[in-house]
């Protein structure tokens, strides 16, 4: 039985590998992230001169957007396969983000959702920069949408804050 066991547990513990090429597949994302960042600023570059501030935030909010989910992918990447993969081997790299060596799958989810609010909340800027072209109700929808958010970032850091608190003394 213990052989079994073993196997079993040699197995499932190589399982962990079936999860390397999604994290491949999430670096073609980032490279497509980079080409939409490249196609927005190659479209909107020449014509900067004659856009109005009202044009011009709109687009630097959009490049901005692009930025923040280009990060959170690589986060997501980094931390991820560290986490659940294997450790990347490159400690001496004058590059390594200081952060990789201390991220957890918690703090991870932390910073995958501030991310998301700093998304959402670009995005609701966008729309009440343009107020008047966006339906009322849509922008109830978004604006309780990131509310959402915020609140979700909130109770998970109470969460996170609780569950990590040295347990209570009762009397002795």
């Amino acid at each position: 039985m213990k052989r079994i066991e073993a196997a079993i547990e040699f197995v499932l513990f190589g399982g962990r590998w079936l999860m390397a090429p999604i994290y491949l597949g999430l670096l073609c994302v980032v490279a497509a992230i980079a080409v939409k960042f490249f196609e927005e600023l190659a479209h909107a570059l020449p014509g900067v001169l004659t856009m109005s501030e009202h044009e011009f935030v709109p687009f630097v909010l959009s490049l901005v957007d692009l930025a923040l989910l280009g990060n959170l992918t690589l986060m997501m990447i980094y931390v991820g396969y560290e986490n659940f993969v294997s450790k990347l081997h490159v400690d001496g790299h004058e590059d390594r983000p200081p952060w990789m060596a201390h991220v957890d799958f918690s703090g991870l989810k932390l910073k995958l959702l501030g991310s998301i609010v700093a998304i959402s909340a670009i995005h609701l800027l966008q729309t009440f920069m343009n107020i008047g072209d966006v339906a009322k109700e849509d922008v109830g929808w978004q604006l309780a949408i990131h509310l959402g958010f915020v609140l979700s970032g909130l109770l998970l850091a109470v969460m996170d804050r609780l569950s990590a608190a040295p347990p209570a003394h009762g009397p002795d």
